[in-house]
């Protein structure tokens, strides 16, 4: 038996050599929290910290392991947004935190590890595909999921948005986003394969305007495969219909397409492409076309705020940390205008940005 001296905590060194998987899935276990925030915290847990430190034990890991995983899977290209991982590491220190009381180990390494408001970046502009690429992404991926692709790059839906398209998401002119695929949707005993969108309740929507490509998109889509009616409970205990374009079409295979197997075949289809880094991996990942689609709009002058509406952020402040450096610069404007606005009669068309190195 140990005993921390700046503590006064006793603390037998056998308690703290328990796994992190294995005190995970025990910490998880005991929660009572709802479904979709299960799902997330199950999804996150077996896809990203137990392969990165699911093998050590809470008695050796350490605060740089926590830093050095967070930087990992926000930079690593695991897809995650910045509030994402934020939220999820959340989770992790409550795991280490109940690891503190259970007297396993004496402090938590992993208490405020988060993503800085200076990392939610600033999305690098060769992560963003050219209408070019987006074409060619579409072209090679499989059938089912060309769809997808323009739906993502067309009106800036996350995958598992998309994913969730359904006939009653189409309107004149936008598609209205209300659903999202769970994150159990894959599983044949998943009750509620749709769930609300992130950051909102179940009856809030957002509507997303829509070019005519995208309409044709969707026509293509139908005349090759009709809607499939799904029936699931909604939160509040409704039962709700929905005809969805991207449900299981192959016989006896009862579940829907997940996140995961659309992001196979999107890595696939930039493989196949030629679309591959130096070290000969896939270019791009689904949220790249989130990228195409806010750099687009932002680059031809649609308004921030209304981008930031139709990507469904929580704030038009994460739309400005990740896409704000892409705007047109505003410098020529903004002396033109105020030039006019006090001197009208001077104003001189060839104002120039003053020299760097002056």
């Amino acid at each position: 038996m140990e005993k921390d001296k700046k503590a006064r905590v006793c603390v037998d060194p056998a308690r703290g050599a328990m796994s992190l998987s294995v005190w995970a899935a025990e910490w998880l276990e005991r929660r009572v929290i709802g479904e979709a925030t299960r799902c997330n915290y199950e999804g996150f847990i077996r896809n990203h910290l137990v392969p990165s430190l699911g093998r050590k034990p809470l008695a050796g890991l350490a605060r740089r392991d926590f830093e050095r995983f967070v930087k990992d899977i926000y930079r690593g290209g695991a897809g995650l947004a910045a509030s994402t991982v934020n939220d999820r590491m959340v989770m992790v220190a409550a795991i280490m935190e109940a690891a503190v009381v259970d007297k396993r180990i004496t402090e938590n390494p992993a208490r405020g590890i988060r993503v800085s408001r200076r990392d939610a970046v600033a999305v690098d502009e060769d992560a963003v595909p050219t209408p070019a690429e987006v074409d060619l992404i579409a072209a090679h991926i499989s059938p089912q999921f060309r769809l997808t692709v323009y739906l993502q790059a067309g009106t800036g839906q996350r995958p598992s948005e998309a994913l969730a398209f359904s006939a009653e998401c189409r309107r004149p002119g936008y598609v209205r986003v209300r659903w999202q695929v769970s994150a159990k949707a894959h599983q044949e005993d998943c009750q509620a394969p749709f769930v609300p969108l992130k950051h909102r309740l179940e009856k809030e929507c957002r509507d997303v305007p829509t070019a005519p490509f995208i309409e044709q998109e969707i026509d293509a889509h139908l005349r090759r495969w009709k809607p499939v009616p799904m029936v699931f409970t909604g939160q509040k205990g409704k039962r709700i219909r929905l005809e969805a374009l991207f449900a299981p079409r192959q016989p006896g295979l009862g579940v829907m397409p997940s996140i995961s197997s659309y992001g196979y075949q999107f890595k696939k289809a930039c493989l196949s492409a030629g679309l591959v880094d130096l070290d000969g991996n896939a270019k791009f990942t689904p949220r790249s076309l989130r990228h195409f689609f806010a750099s687009t709009a932002l680059a031809n002058a649609v308004p921030i705020h209304e981008v930031s509406r139709w990507l469904g952020h929580r704030s038009v402040k994460t739309t400005v940390d990740i896409y704000g450096h892409l705007l047109p610069s505003a410098w020529d404007r903004c002396r033109q205008v105020l030039q006019l606005a006090m001197r009208p009669a001077s104003l001189d068309a060839t104002l120039q940005p003053p020299n760097e190195t002056d």
